[in-house]
């Protein structure tokens, strides 16, 4: 192998091409413009988006489907700094992605000049590394250093450049992946893997909670044939609905805010939990429907890739460093061993059918009571009665957004993209078009509230643009309604900054060139679905439905009824309600 002589703009392009990337998000600027050159003829597609936040919104999502790293890009400054959101949720994530970020050119550091930002200091927080290229030559080792990082580390990863360095020489090799990083994790210590199986041998009511490194390493297989050999309910983590196959017999739903309350009694119960590729984060173990299900006398067995997020937020008599789908193969070769014959616990499997169908019967019920004029859990649950089998659902932060974790399964990996931990609106519509962009053959569609919407509806002249057809389904309720529950719930009905004043989206769409349809029927919900996918065009459905039908408030814990002391304000104290 010789090395070549080209320039840093070559260099970098070189190593995205060998990377497998064909395309990069974000807005054009003069800063890359010398790389952005080099784009077709190295076969990597530009997508320009209408802000750099959606960019890194997108790429979070399609690096969740087609499992490698997004890549983005922007202008120095400003251009950089509008993806500052979007990259903290991609890594609170765990999302891999490269971000591109020129800056100031060299010459002109520190004079506060056009567009100058100290990006790497921004970035700090909010990326698992920022690594500036000190110098031309060092282009390809840099950017290769940048993909090894984020996925050993599973997260954003700042690649730093000074805008007149992208023309300097560089003379180094274009490396293959394997050359510079490696993906195998590994499965775990054996003693660890060995005490694992024991215990869940053991165990009378084991239960598995398959969590976003299930998903990440398509193990869903391995997870169900341990499920069957212990009769072992699975439960998914909160906003990870497809970490499991809803038509497994042992399947029990979600956990975390408006999951499953049959998972929740399920978990609640058990006296080992085999927690596979999650790190059990508080918010998505809280106590649920006045439920503190998570138990703490069972014996926890957590699995997860990164040893930082082992007991990190509850006590385990076992933690397994180690990829999921690994350490999952050597449990089930122990458990073979052991307890192979072990009969179905049928006495078991009828309980739980009793209370999965009392769950089901319980959000239909909920989904049948009238709305003015629809009630927002009836379009989840028509909408969730349509899809086909292949779709991938988006979906956002907010009271209806959050409300869909109890309608939308699925029966395979890679299908439910969700704001997570991070939790910031507007992020369901860039990600439905990032999934697309990941799986062109498979309808994707957009859960979002019309707050959120209106952080993210300017990114249909994108999807319209780039021939990007996701259907966005906008529940319409003029109202941020979850924090309008709040106000609702500790504040006495005193509404302040939640009311909204909503054109017509539907008509917006269709201004923007795209499908657009108004549905304020329940029986009109499933054909728009099914009219809106069968279009082939990016699409807007906009759902009238009821704001006074809400869901519980995200966090009961984090506020409280208001004291106030000073006399001007004691009328607002709920002591006076």
């Amino acid at each position: 192998m010789k090395k070549q002589k080209m320039i840093a703009s070559e260099a970098i392009v070189e190593t995205l091409v060998a990377e497998g990337i064909d395309h990069v998000s974000g807005i054009v600027g003069s800063a890359f413009m010398d790389l952005l050159d080099l784009f077709p003829a190295a076969g990597i597609r530009f997508i320009p988006v209408r802000h750099e936040q959606s960019a890194a919104h997108m790429e979070d999502a399609y690096a969740r489907i087609a499992g490698k790293a997004g890549v983005v890009i922007g202008q120095n400054g400003p251009g950089i700094t509008n993806m500052v959101t979007s990259v903290a949720a991609a890594n609170m994530g765990h999302t891999p992605m490269v971000v591109i970020s020129p800056s100031a050119g060299t010459g002109s550091v520190g004079w506060d000049g056009f567009q100058e930002c100290d990006q790497i200091s921004v970035f700090k927080a909010v990326t698992k590394a920022t690594i500036r290229i000190p110098h031309p030559s060092r282009a390809a080792d840099c950017t290769r250093t940048a993909f090894r990082m984020a996925y050993a580390l599973r997260g954003p990863v700042l690649l730093d450049i000074p805008r007149d360095y992208f023309y300097g020489e560089v003379n180094d090799y274009i490396l293959e992946p394997h050359q510079y990083r490696v993906d195998d994790r590994g499965c775990g210590s054996p003693a660890s893997l060995d005490r694992a199986a024991e215990l869940l041998a053991q165990a009378k009511k084991p239960v598995i909670i398959a969590g976003r490194g299930v998903v990440d390493t398509d193990c869903q297989d391995i997870v169900a044939k341990i499920a069957d050999m212990l009769t072992a309910p699975v439960a998914c983590t909160y906003l990870h609905n497809d970490a499991f196959p809803v038509n497994h017999p042992l399947w029990v739903g979600p956990i975390g805010y408006m999951g499953s309350k049959a998972s929740m009694h399920t978990v609640a119960d058990a006296d080992v939990v085999l927690a596979i590729g999650t790190r059990l984060s508080v918010f998505g173990t809280l106590p649920q429907y006045d439920i503190d299900y998570f138990p703490e006398s069972a014996k926890i067995i957590q699995i997860d890739i990164n040893p930082v997020n082992i007991a990190r937020t509850h006590p385990v008599e076992v933690g397994i460093i180690g990829d999921a789908r690994a350490a999952s193969v050597e449990i089930l070769k122990r458990l073979e061993a052991t307890a192979g014959n072990r009969a179905p616990n049928k006495d078991r499997i009828a309980e739980l059918n009793e209370r999965k169908a009392a769950w089901d019967k319980e959000i239909t019920d909920l989904a049948m009571v009238p709305g003015n004029p629809m009630n927002p859990r009836r379009v989840l649950f028509e909408i969730a009665k349509v899809l086909p089998k292949d779709a991938i659902v988006a979906t956002d932060i907010g009271n209806v957004a959050s409300t869909a974790n109890s309608y939308f399964n699925f029966t395979e990996g890679r299908k439910h993209i969700a704001a997570l931990t991070f939790g910031n609106t507007g992020f369901s519509y860039p990600a439905a078009l990032g999934a697309k962009l990941a799986r062109p053959d498979c309808p994707v569609i957009n859960i979002v509230g019309d707050g959120a919407w209106g952080m993210s509806l300017h990114e249909v002249s994108t999807a319209v643009q780039e021939d990007i057809p996701v259907v966005a389904c906008v529940f319409h309720n003029t109202a941020w309604c979850a924090e309008k529950k709040n106000q609702i719930d500790f504040y006495n009905n005193r509404f302040i900054g939640t009311d909204i004043d909503c054109p017509d989206f539907a008509e917006v769409a269709k201004s923007m060139g795209a499908f657009g349809k108004r549905i304020e029927k329940p029986e009109d919900v499933g054909p728009a679905i099914l009219e809106a996918i069968a279009s082939g065009r990016p699409a807007v459905l906009e759902f009238e439905v009821d704001g006074t039908q809400l869901a519980p408030p995200f966090r009961k814990d984090a506020l409280n009824l208001p004291v106030r002391y000073l006399e001007k304000y004691k009328y607002l104290d709920h002591k006076n309600w």
